[in-house]
């Protein structure tokens, strides 16, 4: 009874068949692929503080796999699962795969005289990351860098991430937070225009809704990037590189060319000394474990004995 409002409140109008159509164009998300990148290096930083060894590991919206061959590097000797809801970008992913074990291979073989080397591709499915195609507790790290933000759900989506982790199973993530593309959506505002910017969930709530998951000690951070451009139009192309507008109600069309046009001027008008028009981007960042069960299914409690050392 408790828990229905707090999920409603989680809850934002976004179209999922948008999202999948938005990001079945891989060339139309390159340009905002240095935003990826580096969030991905930084989440790569803080998982080098995390002690743990996974052999089965997940990417959740793991797009082209870019993040997927980072981690390869990683962790080497796992076995790596990407799902991802835009079927081109599997496919791009699998020819990132096999362009760089063959690069590797010729790399190795050089070393070892003649001797290649046969490393294991991930495997990957097109799927709802908020449905995911696996057994419960069936792999011991989950990783998700800027997706989750896209679902119409977050509180279910980790509940289903905490269902496929094992115990002890790291789940880690990154998403856009409230303050993303601010400064667009005061320009909507001052026009008085609907907004075409998501309401981006807090910090706050996703620290719930590990909990709620049943996620142990959540530990939830916190940044905000600021990109300069030199056009609007630069801007907004990033802006739609990362996603844009997947939301139910958003505007058809551009409103009448003098219409946008005065949101093109607002934004020309907020240049800063340097002559660049600024962007801000919320990065969340988060990070918990699924805890080891106290008690099995019947309801008998589990009490572990560890030997002396």
């Amino acid at each position: 009874m408790h828990d229905a409002p707090k999920r409603d409140a989680h809850s934002a109008p976004i179209s999922v068949a948008t999202v999948r159509q938005r990001f079945a164009q891989p060339q139309r998300c390159e340009p905002s692929q240095f935003l990826r990148r580096e969030i991905s290096a930084r989440m790569q930083e803080r998982l080098a503080l995390i002690k743990i060894k996974p052999a089965r590991l997940l990417d959740a919206g793991c797009g082209e796999g870019r993040d997927l061959l980072a981690l390869q590097q990683t962790f080497p000797e796992a076995t790596l699962l990407g799902v991802d809801a835009a079927q081109p970008m599997l496919n791009a992913a699998r020819a990132a795969s096999a362009a760089s074990r063959s690069a590797l291979q010729t790399f190795i073989a050089r070393l070892l005289g003649g001797h290649s080397l046969h490393s294991s591709a991930a495997m990957l499915a097109c799927g709802d990351f908020a449905r995911l195609p696996m057994p419960s507790g069936s792999v011991d790290m989950l990783w998700s860098n800027l997706a989750l933000h896209w679902h119409p759900q977050p509180h279910a989506v980790i509940a289903e991430w905490a269902r496929v982790l094992r115990s002890d199973g790291l789940l880690m993530f990154s998403c856009f937070g409230p303050d993303t593309f601010a400064e667009l959506r005061e320009v909507f505002d001052a026009l008085q225009m609907p907004s075409r910017v998501l309401p981006f969930v807090d910090l706050h709530d996703y620290g719930d809704m590990l909990q709620d998951a049943g996620m142990a000690t959540p530990v939830m951070d916190m940044e905000k990037i600021t990109l300069t451009y030199a056009s609007t139009e630069a801007l907004l192309a990033d802006v739609r590189a990362m996603g844009g507008n997947p939301l139910n109600e958003r505007p058809r069309g551009l409103q009448g060319r003098q219409r946008w046009q005065q949101v093109l001027n607002a934004l020309d008008q907020r240049r800063d000394s340097d002559g660049r028009i600024r962007l801000t981007v919320e990065v969340i960042y988060g990070h918990a474990f699924r805890p080891t069960p106290k008690r099995n299914q019947p309801g008998e409690h589990i009490i572990r004995f560890e030997p002396r050392r």
